[in-house]
């Protein structure tokens, strides 16, 4: 089907901004809000109503937090912890956050759905227009064949609507609608994830640490492995969030998810409250879009951040802290973008927000896909996990490589090393 031209038959309703963001997620609440501050009227179109469920861990990691903080968001009372309890090989190893100059010593948790209704309201009292209940489903493109626009359906009645802007941010996830209908497409050489989580009744609920093992593999004489790790979040309300990432799918065995989450809780002890009969909610799932899996992050007036761009770390499959980096560097685009005039000059800004996210995450996520490619061979994680889970130094030296958390060259000796290593991987 064709994208309707910006100069088809109006709509009952025609609206306008400077921008348009499509997606009420942390990428799209972020954006808004940075937009905000650069003095830009900015509508954010959110299909759902806010609360609304979102799979998710929970888990804000030191860079969620200094998200958070620069944008000033209002986190007392949400659960914090100290650092990461690490299961594998048969050992557990408590590992603190690393305190860094750029980056918190501790992480939050707070449910995803009460998280995403607090950053739209905290854009919306920046001043974003934020409407809920409105499904975008195409773009408006101009005669010369570029994004002008949204098309949209709101209400239960699903009243048409066209919302106007020279730029349109995606927010819109992993479904990605508008980039698909660009011709932006998924690259199947990148790695896509798939996380399954539930809450359970725990006496797990209130803990300094958030429990993690990259150890899931099966028992049994088949002994296969999958890229992808197990965790226990306490909620601080008598719940706790546990789940099962699986970060590559290219590399799964076909194994049943639920099983081998099952598996990995039964370890524990039946009085953590981890067992099928303390489930408050069912089992669900979404995918995990990595290493910048769909590009470019610009073109025609679009302009992707978060999930819809790829960002999730192919690491740890944390994805909200990048989803508000992103929707930062993408409010900072639009906004330089928009004090040019129209034409080559603000062409030029935007074409140089893709490098901008290949700068900033390329070379780390390449290094990313290398581990995931170890992460698949059970001899390997067996390995690792046993012998590193006795050098506690290794183990935070490791989590700050792959959490991302360095102070780079300025940093201590770890972190000149993460630095070096870094530099020389080739960015993806």
């Amino acid at each position: 089907m064709p994208v309707p031209s910006a100069s088809a038959v109006q709509s009952p309703t025609d609206r306008s901004a400077d921008v348009v963001v499509v997606g009420g997620g942390p990428a799209g609440s972020s954006a808004a809000w940075w937009l905000r501050q650069a003095g830009r009227d900015v509508v954010v179109l959110e299909k759902a109503d806010f609360p609304r469920e979102k799979v998710c861990g929970d888990g804000l990691t030191p860079r969620g937090v200094k998200a958070l903080a620069d944008m000033g968001v209002d986190t007392d009372g949400w659960i914090r912890h100290k650092g990461l309890r690490v299961h594998g090989g048969g050992r557990v190893v408590e590992v603190d956050w690393p305190r860094l100059q750029h980056w918190p010593d501790h992480s939050l948790v707070l449910r995803r759905s009460e998280l995403d209704s607090r950053l739209a309201a905290h854009a919306e009292a920046a001043g974003a227009r934020v409407h809920t209940g409105v499904t975008v489903t195409e773009p408006l493109l101009d005669e010369a064949g570029r994004v002008a626009g949204v098309r949209a359906e709101a209400g239960p009645d699903r009243e048409p609507q066209q919302w106007r802007a020279p730029l349109v941010v995606s927010a819109e996830g992993l479904s990605g609608r508008l980039a698909k209908s660009l011709g932006l497409v998924r690259r199947e050489d990148r790695p896509l994830g798939v996380a399954v989580r539930r809450y359970v009744r725990s006496r797990r609920a209130a803990d300094d640490y958030l429990d993690i093992s990259f150890d899931l593999t099966p028992s049994g004489p088949s002994r296969d492995s999958m890229p992808g790790y197990g965790w226990i979040f306490g909620m601080g309300d008598g719940t706790a969030n546990v789940g099962f990432g699986l970060l590559d799918t290219r590399r799964g065995t076909g194994a049943d998810h639920r099983a081998v989450l099952r598996a990995w809780l039964d370890t524990f002890p039946a009085d953590d409250g981890l067992g099928e009969d303390t489930a408050v909610t069912p089992l669900r799932g979404a995918g995990l879009p990595m290493a910048l899996n769909r590009g470019p992050a610009y073109t025609r007036g679009l302009l992707l951040a978060g999930d819809a761009a790829g960002t999730v770390n192919p690491f740890n499959g944390e994805g909200i802290s990048y989803a508000m980096e992103t929707g930062r560097m993408v409010a900072e685009t639009a906004a330089d973008a928009l004090a040019r005039p129209e034409g080559p000059a603000r062409e030029s800004t935007l074409r140089r927000y893709p490098e901008r996210l290949r700068a900033a995450y390329g070379r780390h996520h390449r290094l990313g896909m290398g581990f995931l490619a170890l992460l698949a061979r059970p001899d390997v994680v067996r390995f690792t996990t046993s012998h590193g889970l006795k050098r506690p130094a290794l183990v935070n030296a490791a989590l700050r490589l792959m959490g991302n958390l360095t102070d780079g060259r300025d940093g201590d000796a770890v972190d000149r090393a993460v630095a070096a290593i870094t530099r020389l991987a080739p960015a993806v």
